[in-house]
């Protein structure tokens, strides 16, 4: 392993601030609901973006400024998801004007996004009074409340950090996201936003961002809605002072495990806390043909209502399992298929090529009470591997979204 885990979170990174503050979005005025990420320099930046064809108008005009590689600051709100509104590009616009003007810095060297209830008309005016706070604030111990400016459904913050060593020079990574319902993500996550001093080109960055996001956040699933707003973007700001990884290599390698680690975790953070979630699970597929054979079994194990409910029931119904894997459209022999679950507390096999064989139903309960769950599903036909996450799927998680906009 090429990385470590260290205290930390978004400003880990040499240059990077923070700050997080109420402007008024939300009526509760204990909530923080816009934050900032700023960086001392212009950073070589990259991003992947929901496939919803139905997108926020902060992707719009991200997507826009982005296309040159690089950008300085990070603008987002929560509370109001500036979604399917007639002047929503207008407004996502005026937020990276307000904030560029805030910081010195041009409007097109900022990232906006958004979260929240889609289809209400976003006020800028509360955000044109927060932003001139929101720079004052700026600090490198900020990194929590922008965090906390970005939640909405949300119960706990998620934040990570890692070092490595890119050419002999210590590099960090750190990362926040929100997320913990309409999540389904295909080419990004809910919110995630990750920073490193890593010098590494605009072309390569935007390499590594579609690389990671495909191995970790495209393999989480909440309840199965991609999301409209779904963003991960990556500034780079160079000041570890590596020698620039401008291709693939050993350096460029090296940096695409540290951010695999930070994208997985905050992946698994997202998965434990779905929207009213009280299991982990994790899905690890060994022995298919192909890594797309890998990651379609494990995504649709992963996905199954049935199977997320049985883990909350903490029944062992590894029938559920098999039935999912069947429906994955994967190049599967479903004779050679061998299925666990697994906890802190052990490992009991379910299955075996196929078919039930005999294991004790109290210890199998006592091992799915656990709030981490491993399902364990070795094809047996090949080499590849996949991991995907999700949670359990329980009475709370209906009573959260039968009245989340009113």
């Amino acid at each position: 392993m090429a990385y470590e885990f260290i205290n930390g979170s978004v400003t880990a990174a040499k240059g990077f601030k923070a700050s997080g503050v109420h402007c008024g979005i939300r009526k509760n005025k204990t909530k923080k609901d816009i934050g900032l990420i700023f960086c001392e320099k212009k950073c070589t930046a990259a991003a992947v973006y929901t496939t919803n064809l139905v997108q926020s108008s902060p992707i719009t005009i991200t997507r826009k400024n982005l296309a040159n590689g690089y950008a300085q600051a990070v603008i987002a709100n929560s509370g109001n998801a500036n979604t399917c509104n007639a002047d929503g590009d207008k407004k996502a616009q005026e937020m990276c004007e307000l904030t560029a003007k805030e910081l010195g810095i041009s409007a097109d060297d900022v990232i906006v996004a958004s979260t929240g209830v889609i289809g209400q008309i976003l006020p800028i005016e509360p955000i044109a009074d927060g932003i001139p706070e929101l720079a004052k604030t700026l600090s490198a111990d900020g990194a929590t409340d922008v965090a906390e400016a970005i939640m909405t459904t949300d119960t706990v913050k998620k934040e990570v950090a890692v070092q490595t060593i890119i050419g002999g020079k210590t590099v960090k990574l750190g990362g926040i996201s929100k997320g913990s319902g309409m999540i389904h993500p295909n080419m990004a996550t809910m919110l995630c936003f990750v920073t490193t001093d890593a010098a590494i080109s605009a072309e390569m960055i935007g390499k590594a961002v579609k690389t990671v996001a495909d191995d970790t956040f495209n393999m989480i699933s909440i309840d199965g809605d991609t999301s409209t707003n779904d963003m991960l973007s990556v500034m780079a700001s160079g000041l570890a002072e590596n020698t620039e990884i401008t291709a693939e290599g050993e350096d460029y390698n090296t940096f695409v495990e540290a951010l695999t680690a930070v994208c997985r975790e905050l992946s698994k953070k997202m998965a434990k806390d779905g929207e009213g979630a009280t299991k982990l699970l994790t899905c690890k597929v060994s022995g298919a043909k192909t890594v797309k054979d890998a990651k379609g079994v494990a995504k649709s194990v992963i996905c199954s209502s049935l199977l997320k409910a049985a883990m909350f029931g903490a029944d062992a119904n590894w029938g559920r399992v098999l039935c999912a894997i069947g429906y994955s459209g994967c190049d599967v022999d479903v004779h050679k298929v061998d299925v666990s679950f697994a906890s802190e507390k052990g490992v009991i096999d379910v299955c075996k090529n196929g078919a039930g064989i005999e294991f004790s139903e109290e210890v199998a309960k006592e091992i799915l009470l656990m709030d981490e769950i491993t399902i364990l599903v070795g094809l047996n036909d090949g080499e590849s591997e996949a991991e995907a996450y999700g949670c359990d799927l329980t009475y709370e998680y209906v009573k959260i979204n039968g009245d989340y906009r009113t």
